[in-house]
């Protein structure tokens, strides 16, 4: 029997789900239309696997773009892997999906926040309309983000 509802868990479970799901389908069919990602991770995560070279380069968050030029994406339960082109040069990522911070698809605004998870206290998600976490040119393209914090449905 439950103590409490531990409604933020539940919702990092099911956003999480989400991203699982449709980067599933993209292994299966590719990116439709004008689809693109933004994925910003968590570098030190246990889980996460890169070339060191990347790692020194960005010791504590990455922001990839899965756009043009993706190839190996294979989704697994707990993460996903893919090759990515870095100056070309192919390297291979594996990314949990508990290391995400941020997933964006600028194309129909959609993206979503994930706020570090600390045991004791239940972590807000944010759906994230039209919020790019990358340069200022993109920035700049997208800069009338509206957030959508779920904290404002707590009690």
């Amino acid at each position: 029997m439950w103590e409490k509802i531990d409604y933020g868990h539940l919702m990092h479970s099911a956003m999480r789900s989400l991203i699982r799901k449709v980067l599933t389908e993209v292994s299966k069919e590719g990116l439709p239309g004008e689809h693109h990602f933004f994925i910003t991770f968590d570098t030190l995560h246990p889980d996460v696997e890169f070339a060191d070279w990347l790692s020194d380069r960005y010791p504590t968050e990455m922001t990839i773009v899965m756009q043009h030029w993706f190839d190996n994406l294979d989704v697994g339960e707990t993460g996903f892997a893919v090759t990515l082109n870095f100056g070309d040069s192919p390297e291979p990522l594996y990314i949990p999906y508990d290391a995400i911070k941020t997933f964006v698809d600028p194309s129909v605004e959609f993206g979503l926040r994930f706020e570090s998870q600390d045991e004791d206290e239940d972590s807000p998600i944010e759906i994230v309309e039209d919020e790019a976490p990358m340069s200022e040119d993109v920035k700049e393209e997208h800069k009338d983000a509206d957030v959508v914090s779920l904290d404002k449905f707590r009690k």
